[in-house]
């Protein structure tokens, strides 16, 4: 089922921030992004329900130690993902 994606302005701050620390992770992140997009629950993103501080938001795989951090949530029109944190397992967790 194809979603919207929708860019909370931490999540474009912490992928800027990334991008500059690890250039080569662009095109982990857009390819997972395309994935996330097309199917949040494609098996490549192996997307999991996150539990403790981040109860109720789910996070998918964009490499060995990179995460996507989302929520779905309903808008006019169907649902969308909106995307609040990118970075390693130890930042965004």
């Amino acid at each position: 089922m194809r979603r919207v994606l929708l860019y909370s302005p931490r999540f474009v701050r912490a992928a800027k921030r990334l991008l500059k620390k690890q250039p080569a992770a662009r095109d982990a992140l857009r390819d997972a992004l395309a994935h996330l997009e097309a199917d949040a629950f494609d098996p490549r993103l192996r997307t999991h329900k996150l539990k403790g501080e981040l109860a109720g938001s789910w996070a998918a795989s964009a490499g060995y130690d990179l995460r996507v951090v989302f929520d779905f949530v309903q808008q006019p029109g169907g649902e969308a993902i909106l995307l609040l944190a990118v970075g390693t397992h130890d930042e965004v967790y």
